[in-house]
């Protein structure tokens, strides 16, 4: 399985940076927190499930602070922010990982269930990303990642909402790589495949015949397996420290081939 041996120390790569990861309580957000804070990263670690979100940021330790908040909710992200900057003395980056998935036809869809949607995966980042703003400048050098989904580049059916979000938060992150640097902020974006998280568990499990349904998602890509949330935490910490000073306003397909197959 990839990713660091829990509790084994890394290169130190984000020593002393300050990561915002929404997201943070479960999955690919969780492996993110886990990850950067073995790198030697403060982090703050936003997410709407407080019980989940404590246990998470206490088996961490003391480099991550916990600051509850559904990022659809505005002033929710705003107080969580400053509730970050406040107890890191500043944020030099953000990973804007939270995310919600329906699987419905689209012919089925309401106006509500497409803004559910969208309020979480796409309004989610522009609250995070517009209320740090002014704490990412004042850093210089800092970072954002978006993550995304495959599904974004290539769609599969009953997923409408979930695409458009996902395809409106790239083209997100291409626009504030474009604005922001001039600030020596970079932005880029990551589409995850098929990984195995509580979301895409549940996604799958919602259908028949789940074992079927995998196996079908295994022939949408060259790599036969779900990928692990640490895989993708790691291709986070690549376009959050100074490896990759020189990319920006990029889009990086983490999916096992699943979007040139």
């Amino acid at each position: 399985m990839a990713g660091p041996e829990p509790g084994k120390r890394q290169d130190g790569r984000l020593r002393e940076r300050r990561i915002v990861i929404t997201g943070a309580a479960s999955g690919i957000g969780l492996a993110t927190s886990r990850l950067f804070a073995l790198e030697g990263a403060r982090i703050a670690m936003i997410d709407r499930d407080a019980a989940a979100l404590a246990e998470a940021a206490a088996g961490i330790g003391p480099a991550a602070h916990a600051c509850q908040a559904d990022v659809g909710d505005e002033e929710q992200v705003g107080r969580a922010i400053e509730q970050a900057a406040a107890a890191m003395s500043g944020i030099d980056g953000v990973v804007n990982a939270a995310g919600v998935s329906r699987r419905q036809p689209f012919t089925e869809m309401s106006k509500a269930d497409w803004s559910q949607v969208l309020r979480v995966n796409l309004d989610g980042p522009f609250h995070v990303c517009s209320a740090a703003l002014p704490h990412l400048r004042a850093a210089g050098a800092a970072t954002v990642v978006n993550i995304a989904s495959g599904v974004a580049l290539r769609p599969i059916a009953d997923c409408a909402a979930y695409a458009a979000s996902k395809g409106g938060l790239i083209a997100f992150g291409k626009a504030l790589a474009v604005e922001l640097a001039p600030y020596g902020i970079r932005v880029n974006t990551v589409c995850p495949g098929i990984v195995e998280t509580p979301m895409i568990r549940r996604s799958i499990d919602s259908y028949a015949d789940p074992e079927a349904v995998t196996q079908k998602l295994f022939e949408r890509r060259l790599l036969k397996r779900f990928g692990q949330p640490q895989e993708i935490a790691h291709a986070v910490l690549f376009l959050s420290n100074d490896e990759c000073a020189y990319v920006t306003g990029s889009v990086f397909a983490i999916d096992g081939g699943g979007t040139m197959h």
